[in-house]
């Protein structure tokens, strides 16, 4: 099987009103490398059925994309466990912040903050879009076969703060918020 570069225009909309999350441009378009798991599958196999100048409508249904909403994903973890050198960086812990987790395995686990308390601190760990029937519209701007280089360099861990999964397409002075 080939591996194809591809960048492309879409928006993003989710919900029943169609709210825009997401949007790229011309100028600054969405790009990845097929068969390389960078995207949703669906996603790709959408996008891989295109050729270049091609507009695309399409969406992926919750239980494809990100899965359903899972309650049980909001949990209270002890207040100690944000401490580094025994205090609280209160930059980084408060409502809404993405913060950087592990499982007991080591897999990173990004988390929303939900609330603070004296003691706990409210997580959920759902993914940002999870429950959410994604609706995308675009165009694909490239699509050609991948080289060598691009596939190599793509399968290399991009930085620390993604886990490699971005695609190339954070750097590490980003907040490497990938969606990931």
């Amino acid at each position: 099987m080939k591996n194809y570069y591809v960048a492309l225009t879409y928006d993003l909309k989710v919900g029943e009103e169609d709210e825009l999350m997401e949007s790229t441009t011309p100028q600054n378009p969405f790009t990845f490398y097929s068969g390389m798991g960078m995207v949703l599958e669906d996603f790709e196999n959408a996008i891989m059925a295109c050729q270049v100048g091609d507009t695309f409508d399409f969406t992926i249904p919750a239980n494809r994309a990100y899965g359903e909403y899972d309650d049980d994903s909001v949990i209270d973890l002890p207040k100690s466990i944000f401490e580094i050198d025994g205090k609280i960086d209160q930059e980084i812990l408060f409502e809404g912040n993405i913060v950087p987790l592990q499982d007991s395995e080591g897999n990173r686990i990004n988390a929303s903050v939900v609330s603070v308390g004296t003691d706990t601190v409210t997580v959920d760990l759902n993914h940002p879009l999870a429950g959410e029937n994604l609706h995308f519209v675009g165009k694909v701007l490239v699509k050609r076969e991948a080289t060598i280089e691009e596939i190599q360099k793509a399968m290399q861990p991009s930085c620390g703060g993604c886990g490699g999964n971005c695609g190339g397409g954070c750097s590490c002075d980003s907040d490497c918020s990938c969606g990931q």
